[in-house]
Parts: C-alpha cells; structure tokens; sequence
C-alpha cells in the first residue's frame, strides 16, 4: 500500500525535485496548489507521473487561510512543509515574507496536529535562521555555523527574509514541542542552485545565474561568498529525512562556500568564454555607494563584504548519508540548461 505524503511549495524550485524522487520511490503525494485552474503551474509535476510507481493528487490551499491545509493532511503520514517566499527585494517584508513564512508555518502544523494521522513534519527552513550577517562568525570566534546557531540580529528592515525564516522555524519547534503525535526534523540549505524542473519557478537562485549570464554584474562583484548547495541533493535530503527514524533536530545542507567572483569563474570554464562575466572584485565602498542599484543597503554591505563563510555539514553526511555532488556539475548542468 502506498505511503501517503503532503507536500507544500511542490511546484517551485526545490519542491518539484522533492516530488521526483518520492513518486520514484511510490509514494501518493498530495501537492498543495492555491488555484486549480492553473493547470500550467503544475503540468511539470504530472509528467514526472509518468512511468513511476507513485501517485499524484492535487488539492487546492492558502497559506495565509487557516484551515485550508486541514483536509489534505488527512490521512497523510508526513508534511513535507516547503512553500515559504524567497524574495531579497520586496516592497513590503512584513506582507510579502514574514506573514507567509509565519502563518503559512502555523497553518500547515495545525492541520497536522488535526489530521491525526501525521507522525513527521520535515520542514524546509535556511541557514538565514541560523545565522544573520557573515560578520557574525568571524565575531563570535567560530570556525564555521553549527546547528547550533541561530540567527539573532535580523529584523523587518534588516534581513527580512532571514527575519521570516527565523520566525517561521521558531514557531514550528514551538508547536512540535507542544504536542506528541508528531516528530519535526528541520533541514536548513545553504544558497540552493542547480537545474531546474521547471520554467515557472521565481527562485532567487534562477534569477542570480541569469543575472549573470545577462551581463549583470560585468563591471565587477563584492567579495561575498555564497555557501552553495545542490538541488538534487537537498531534495534527497528531505526524503531521507522522512524515511530516516533517527533524523532530528535542525539538519545544515551546504556543499562548499565560494565567492562571486569564484562563481563567475566557474561559469566562465563551463562556457568557455568569460564575455560579460565579471572578472574583478568591486571595492567595498564602490559597492555601498552603487548597492542601491542592485536592492544592497549599506548595513549590508558593511556586514556580509570581506568575510569569510564557512558551514558544518557533518550532521548531513552521518545522520542523512549525504554525499555531495561536485559543486562544478552543479553549476554546470544550471548553466548549460539557462543557456540554452
């Protein structure tokens, strides 16, 4: 008999990869959508059907409406517990990001509480709530960010999407601590890239691979680095999560740290021409001076530009078994797929 799962944010960027790899391993996934109607935003999804032994079921939600999630949780074993914004500029963080991180969160393990057949909830959080600005681990003196850490010093107007993920993860251990039916394991990914199942997808990563590839950042990039992370591998991630018994706790997926301008070079090999790719790194005051052209305030720029960013991704490899694909097949397969 199939295991019946409930996947939130299925048709996005790393929620269609989650999908994949459960039908291909049977399961009857339920994907939440907001509107029907739009069979476009989901046709993906049913071609990944195709040839499996898994089952798709598509059931109509909104994040910001308690309740919605009540049914589809019904019978359901696990929440998969991804849909959540990931925006760097918007025009009203607490609208556009916190609401929906938060209440979305909430909505979602309030129906699992109701279904009374969930026994996991993984959830999809960030290394954004485990830590804010770079600064912070050369401040606190650490070698690298642990599941240990958590991010402290976002706010609305600083950071607002690390500020959602903070909340959002906050209030899921809150709610799992205040009941028993079911167990919460939380994964936090790094900067997630790689190929894409779909062309409808908004992710921040999609956008800053063609921002490049656009000749965006030609004149020059700020010396930030990036901890970079595959989307096969933490959509793997999730699963394992799921099937694992002994996973627990907050769970960091991050390959490698590199910085933007290490990225452009990888990108320059796999093209084999570095035409309007930045080839120099921007000084931190040109940056601060120009960073509004590009949504970068100065705080920012002041905080995160000239430190290093490292992670601990042991827990990933012994509780989850992850063996990280090489960054540069990574880039790689995005590059030649928004190349083409």
């Amino acid at each position: 008999m199939q295991s019946t799962v409930l996947l939130t944010g299925g048709t996005g960027y790393i929620g269609s990869w989650i999908c994949k790899y459960l039908l291909e391993a049977g399961y009857r996934v339920r994907v939440t959508v907001r509107d029907l109607g739009k069979t476009e935003k989901f046709a993906h999804l049913k071609a990944l059907e195709t040839g499996t032994q898994g089952a798709l079921e598509f059931w109509e939600a909104d994040l910001l409406k308690p309740g919605q999630y009540d049914a589809a949780a019904q019978g359901c074993e696990t929440i998969f517990h991804v849909a959540s914004p990931f925006m760097l500029q918007v025009k009203d963080a607490q609208k556009d990001l916190v609401d929906p991180a938060l209440l979305g969160t909430r909505n979602v393990l309030e129906a699992a509480n109701r279904s009374g057949t969930v026994k996991k909830v993984v959830l999809t959080s960030s290394v954004a709530s485990i830590y804010g600005d770079i600064k912070e681990m050369t401040d606190l003196g650490l070698d690298a960010f642990t599941e240990a850490n958590w991010n402290t010093t976002s706010s609305v107007k600083h950071q607002p999407y690390s500020y959602s993920k903070v909340l959002a993860e906050k209030a899921a251990w809150e709610m799992a601590n205040a009941q028993n039916q079911w167990k919460l394991v939380v994964l936090n990914p790094s900067f997630v890239m790689g190929p894409s199942l779909t062309d409808n997808s908004d992710s921040e990563s999609i956008t800053m691979m063609k921002d490049y590839l656009k000749g965006k950042f030609a004149t020059g990039v700020p010396n930030v680095e990036f901890g970079l992370v595959d989307v096969r591998d933490v959509a793997l991630a999730h699963v394992r999560a799921a099937e694992n018994p002994l996973a627990e706790g907050r769970t960091i997926l991050s390959n490698i740290s590199v910085s933007m301008l290490e990225m452009s070079k990888m990108i320059k090999k796999v093209r084999g021409s570095g035409r309007g790719l930045p080839f120099m790194i921007a000084p931190k005051f040109v940056i601060k001076l120009i960073g509004f052209l590009f949504g970068i305030t100065a705080e920012f720029v002041e905080k995160n530009v000239n430190y290093p960013l490292r992670f601990d991704n042991t827990k990933s490899k012994q509780m989850l078994g992850i063996e990280y694909r090489p960054i540069e097949e990574t880039m790689g397969d995005m590059v030649r797929q928004l190349s083409k």
